[in-house]
């Protein structure tokens, strides 16, 4: 099949996920068109099967703010005209749903016919969704898609709620590629200070000024620091720790080393306030770190409470300090943790995840095939709430 994906170009997940979604499709056989503003982070073109086309947005002094949507809904008609596409794959609902959209209203003139399907990653939703004056396009957008996917149950659940979809919503969990955490994990650097690391792009709602007052109260002269990513309250960070003398710390910013940093780690911390799934989190499950995550979103469906972590209260930093010291106290359980979070993440391992999404049929037009239907069995689940399986 010929596919185009539609995502962002940045570090952020969905841009990820969509990336190593489009190279797996193309190792099964597929002709990838991935269309964005510029090659995303870690796309790997290949003259057959993986191509890029970068969506133009000319500039006209008649407009603040320069029409991106109309842009790329022209440059996906443009390729549904030189290539026999068929269908259409974006990531978040605003803008790039509404986008294809168009496309495909324009495509009918032409006797074109392309389905849309749109996965949902969390802040489409959660928060550019829920402003007033994205609501109704959101909506639209999710209901006029052929299919809908979602990265999380509490996603799914949150978008029903909020939008009052009656869209049929499966959910396909987020994925990594395991293979490229487990050569890392046996070629490790061992350590004898207890590393924890987190993961982010530092935007308020990854919680960092109660993520740095964690780290204050527990800090010692027998723990390290890894902060990876850069964002908005990168600063604040940087500041916060010079003037509290946080010394056994480092910053990394946006890096490709990653699988290093994370194999060395012990404890993975990420105290969010939303989190639709937490790929970040998989990625340290992979490299054999316990997890020490917020309760929220989709996070208690990959960390499992007492077996590879602990779940806290979003804003409890003196829980997150009791469950901290309780690691750091308790070596068999932290062991223990570790063990159970890599077997964990083998279940979200792309080879298992990536084809469920050639296997999904459009409900409303069951004689329409997508690309086939999969009903996901619960194997994503998990103690209490967790779970990944079929909507």
């Amino acid at each position: 099949m010929n596919i185009i994906i539609v995502c962002y170009p940045t570090y952020g997940g969905s841009g990820v996920l969509a990336t190593e979604l489009g190279h797996k499709l193309a190792q099964l056989g597929h002709k990838i068109h991935f269309v964005a503003y510029k090659k995303p982070v870690r796309l790997k073109l290949t003259e057959d099967k993986v191509l890029f086309h970068k969506v133009n947005v000319p500039f006209y002094p008649l407009f603040n703010f320069q029409p991106y949507e109309l842009a790329l809904s022209s440059k996906i008609v443009e390729i549904s005209e030189s290539n026999p596409i068929d269908l259409i794959h974006v990531h978040y609902a605003i803008p790039h749903a509404y986008a294809a959209f168009m496309a495909k209203e324009m495509l009918k003139t032409k006797n074109i016919n392309l389905p849309i399907v749109t996965t949902l990653h969390g802040t489409d939703i959660t928060l550019v969704g829920k402003h007033p004056f994205y609501r109704r396009a959101v909506k639209f957008s999710i209901q006029n898609s052929d299919i809908v996917t979602s990265v999380s149950r509490s996603l799914k659940q949150d978008t029903i709620d909020f939008f009052k979809i009656d869209k049929e919503i499966e959910v396909i969990p987020n994925f990594i590629d395991v293979n490229r955490f487990k050569f890392k994990n046996e070629n490790c650097k061992q350590n004898d200070k207890i590393i924890i690391s987190h993961v982010s792009n530092f935007r308020p709602v990854k919680n960092i000024r109660t993520l740095l007052n964690i780290l204050l109260k527990i800090n010692n002269d027998n723990l390290f620091f890894n902060m990876i990513g850069e964002g908005p309250e990168l600063d604040l960070a940087q500041d916060f720790v010079k003037q509290n003398n946080i010394n056994n710390i480092k910053f990394h910013g946006n890096t490709d080393e990653i699988e290093e940093i994370l194999c060395s780690t012990d404890i993975f911390l990420l105290p969010s306030k939303k989190e639709s799934f937490g790929l970040s989190a998989l990625e340290a499950m992979a490299s054999k770190c316990a997890l020490i995550t917020s309760n929220i979103g989709g996070l208690p469906e990959l960390n499992i409470e007492n077996e590879t972590g602990f779940l806290v209260d979003v804003n409890n930093e003196d829980k997150y300090v009791e469950k901290i010291n309780a690691l750091l106290h308790d070596k068999n359980k932290l062991e223990k943790f570790k063990y159970e979070s890599f077997k964990r993440a083998q279940l979200f391992d792309i080879d298992i995840i990536a084809v469920s999404y050639t296997h999904l049929r459009a409900h409303e037009t069951p004689e329409h095939l997508v690309w086939g239907r999969l009903v996901l069995k619960k194997k994503w689940g998990g103690g209490g709430g967790g779970g990944g399986g079929g909507g």
